[in-house]
């Protein structure tokens, strides 16, 4: 199938560029390369530097490569920031997926699988978290791709745009070829890895007095290798789906220093670490129900230990120290 990949030069959007390439896809990456990188876009993908935004663009690039299914990966993606500047995450987010949308319901585009998240759920009234829990966000992030599953619900009904929404919990490791590059980093195994490695001074964590069995936050984290394969399975079994919004996680949790002490037995030495106050808004404990993606999509995740995402993390950082850069 001929698939554009919107956001194709980020960390989730060139693992799975890659695995669709492996499986056989054409891919056409899209990106504007404001937060990823040229180097990440797959060997065997044409790249188009882009931006969703520009409709005219983006139809002329759908039509010129005949594109089948867009997955769009394309967005921004950080808490904090969606609370300082929710302009930004209104802007790219929801007017990216409306110009893209429309943009495909001009050319015979007709499957989208969106990369979706966690954050649509907000405060959880029970973990494990299943779909059919209330879609409640608490921030501009979670409330900008909440919007969009919406607004997919609609072209689909109008325009017979299938699309499957994808809610991520933390993806984590990497392929051999391509991992987690941001900058700013926020994410914890990343982050963990950096201090190991002498980076940064220490890692913080941020509270030791949840009510877990450590006191420390606990979180899904799922390989980034089996959330491209969900996105494989959505795309091949979109015409057959009943479903349309999945979780993909693990079903288990790890703590904070659940993560610390992987990074410690993976890199063979301590990880200095810091106690800090908690952030506001963070729960305590967000796990997946993923039994509707295992049932209806048949996806089993096949790299869900972790030490082996956190593993595959470590060598992928070893051997690119300074990530893209290289």
């Amino acid at each position: 199938m001929r698939v554009l990949v919107s956001g194709g030069a980020g960390y989730i959007g060139s693992v799975t560029a890659e695995v669709l390439l492996k499986s056989g896809h054409e891919v056409v990456v899209l990106d504007n390369l404001s937060r990823g990188h040229r180097a990440a876009v797959p060997t065997g993908a044409t790249f188009a530097e882009g931006d969703v935004r520009r409709q005219d663009a983006v139809r002329q690039l759908l039509e010129d490569h005949r594109i089948e299914c867009v997955m769009h990966f394309s967005a921004s993606s950080l808490v904090g920031e969606s609370m300082v500047d929710p302009g930004e995450y209104f802007g790219n987010n929801v007017v990216g997926v409306a110009r893209l949308l429309e943009a495909m319901r001009h050319t015979g585009a007709d499957r989208f699988i969106f990369s979706s998240t966690a954050a649509t759920y907000g405060e959880p009234d029970e973990v494990p978290i299943r779909e059919d829990s209330p879609v409640r966000p608490t921030n501009p992030y979670g409330e900008s791709k909440a919007i969009c599953e919406r607004m997919l619900q609609w072209y689909e009904s109008i325009h017979g745009i299938r699309f499957a929404a994808l809610r991520y919990f933390n993806a984590a490791g990497a392929s051999e070829e391509h991992g987690e590059d941001h900058e700013p980093e926020t994410h914890l195994i990343p982050l963990a890895l950096r201090a190991v490695s002498g980076e940064i001074v220490e890692l913080q964590i941020f509270g030791r007095d949840y009510p877990t069995p450590d006191g420390t936050c606990v979180r899904d984290y799922i390989h980034v290798l089996d959330l491209a394969d969900a996105h494989i399975l959505a795309l091949e079994r979109l015409g057959d789906l009943g479903e349309r919004f999945f979780n993909l996680g693990n079903g288990a949790g790890y703590s904070v220093l659940d993560v610390v002490q992987a990074v410690e037995r993976v890199a063979g030495k301590p990880v200095p670490v810091k106690d800090a106050p908690r952030r506001p808004g963070d729960p305590a404990r967000l796990v997946a129900s993923a039994d509707r993606a295992r049932t209806v999509l048949g996806w089993n995740p096949q790299r869900a230990e972790l030490d082996r995402i956190v593993g595959d993390a470590w060598a992928w950082k070893t051997r690119f120290p300074n990530g893209y850069a290289d």
